[in-house]
């Protein structure tokens, strides 16, 4: 569950909001007319959010592995001539 702040409360309560995220792990939303337009989360949640992108993203290298090593791959030199390029 993350607060919400207005973008210009948010500007002027910064070092409240900084303080809460760092040190009680609160996730704060920012909003611009009504509508979210960032979040301020703790380096902890940001490094847990970059962890599970490098998973999918070694998931997904390791898929395009293995379809490769099935269906073989072309050469680039063979791919640019399809394109005409």
């Amino acid at each position: 569950m993350s607060t919400e702040f207005s973008f210009s409360d948010a500007r002027s309560h910064l070092t409240d909001i900084a303080n809460n995220v760092a040190y009680k792990g609160k996730r704060i939303t920012v909003t611009r007319k009504g509508r979210k337009i960032f979040a301020i989360i703790s380096i902890e949640d940001l490094e847990t959010l970059e962890a599970i992108e490098d998973r999918i993203d070694l998931d997904d290298a390791r898929k395009a592995l293995a379809d490769a090593k099935k269906k073989g791959t072309s050469s680039w030199e063979s791919i640019k001539k399809k394109l005409d390029l």
